[in-house]
């Protein structure tokens, strides 16, 4: 029995980077084997195992054949016989189809570490093309390493969209797109996960309310980049830099309300462009479509769905009325879900900087609505309570007032 580290944690440190989880292949054993030095059995349709000790996964040894549609139609093997080699060209990529043996010598028969050095992402082998999953997987690998340098090889690129159009993309299931596309949301450029997948036609597929986009011209005097999907992904960006070092903050769903708050402009009439006249609350259906389609996370729905509505709010805040503010205040419910407020400031802001040569625009009314928020917030409702309201009474006397400390405060904002 021969054991490997492999996959991620080999390619990790190789490059120098923090390994965040290590599995393992195991070589000439079986099943009851493992289980007798007392590892768990985890794995329904081929066996993985947990270390007793560490917990770390252990795989059998396996190959693969095609046997049906999506990624979820193969025959697995997994008997004694396999060999390293066998395992590692079922991988997706050459340079994670790299294994490291318990001397810590380097087993690299596809030339993995070659592609690490010249930064290129490479199919290992043409079985690539039978798992339409490694589409997905490999444009989140790119959005990961192209800090880095990193880019598709032509020939992978060529596959995948091959893959794309072969028609295997709709096999894939909701949950599985999804926990690719949260993961590249969470990369450090995920702007380039969609613009790979846009490439190979995969977007328009999968996401078509983003692919929409497309083409789609704003007013050059605003937007410099004019294409409304190069401005989505440039807001993308600018989510990225706001959200990578406030860890109290929800970055993913951020991020996604930054692709999902002009998803309207693609459904503005033709005769009226560039300009998009009640884009706002026409993104609101394009948005839930995609949410419902891949069961996004609730948080993530409301909060795009309240970015596509309200985000020409917050530009225009110091031409609000104090009444109009309250009614903002009151739709994001601020005074149980201050977070999510906060959240929303930020996909304005980057919807501010997302713009060629506005990347470092000041913003100042973020500082204002605070301002504003924190004055309504000093409002009792205690001492309403006190005055002798009651029920309903209540909450319309705590509008009222918060409504005047805001007409107030903007006064004095004002006046400074």
């Amino acid at each position: 029995m021969e054991i490997y580290l492999v996959g991620g944690a080999v390619r990790d440190q190789l490059l120098g980077l923090p390994i965040k989880d290590r599995d393992w292949v195991v070589v000439g054993a079986t099943p009851e084997m493992l289980l007798s030095q007392g590892y768990q059995q985890v794995g329904k349709d081929f066996p993985v195992f947990l270390n007793p000790k560490t917990k770390e996964e252990y795989a059998l040894a396996r190959t693969e054949r095609k046997s049906g549609c999506g990624y979820t139609g193969f025959i697995c093997d997994f008997s004694a016989e396999i060999t390293l080699q066998q395992d590692l060209i079922r991988r997706d990529l050459t340079i994670n189809a790299m294994a490291l043996d318990t001397q810590g010598r380097l087993h690299d028969p596809y030339h993995g570490k070659t592609d690490l050095a010249h930064r290129i992402l490479r199919h290992v082998s043409p079985a690539f093309a039978e798992d339409p999953l490694r589409v997905l997987r490999v444009a989140r690998f790119a959005a990961r390493f192209h800090h880095l340098g990193f880019t598709i090889a032509p020939e992978t690129l060529a596959l995948m969209k091959t893959l794309t159009e072969s028609g295997e993309l709709s096999h894939l299931t909701a949950e599985r797109v999804w926990l690719e596309t949260e993961k590249a949301l969470n990369e450090k450029n995920p702007e380039i996960y969609f613009e790979m997948l846009r490439q190979i036609g995969a977007l328009k597929v999968l996401f078509p309310e983003l692919n929409a986009l497309y083409g789609v011209p704003n007013p050059p005097q605003h937007h410099p980049e004019i294409d409304s999907f190069i401005h989505t992904m440039l807001v993308l960006q600018q989510a990225v830099k706001l959200t990578q070092d406030k860890p109290e903050i929800n970055k993913g769903a951020v991020r996604f309300a930054a692709i999902c708050h002009d998803l309207g402009k693609a459904l503005t009439p033709k005769e009226i462009l560039p300009h998009h006249y009640g884009h706002e609350q026409a993104g609101i259906k394009p948005t839930r479509e995609l949410c419902k389609r891949f069961r996004v996370p609730n948080y993530y729905q409301a909060l795009a769905e309240l970015a596509c509505e309200y985000h020409s709010h917050i530009h225009k805040a110091f031409e609000l009325r104090a009444e109009t503010i309250i009614k903002l205040f009151n739709r994001f419910d601020v005074w149980r879900k201050p977070q999510r407020f906060q959240e929303f400031l930020l996909v304005c802001l980057a919807d501010t900087r997302g713009r060629t040569g506005f990347e470092y625009q000041e913003y100042p009314q973020i500082d204002y609505i605070n301002v504003l928020l924190n004055v309504a917030n000093q409002t009792d409702v205690q001492q309403v309570i006190a005055d002798g309201f009651e029920k309903e009474g209540i909450h319309n006397e705590l509008t009222r007032r918060r409504s005047k400390a805001i007409s107030d405060a903007k006064n004095t904002y004002q006046a400074c």
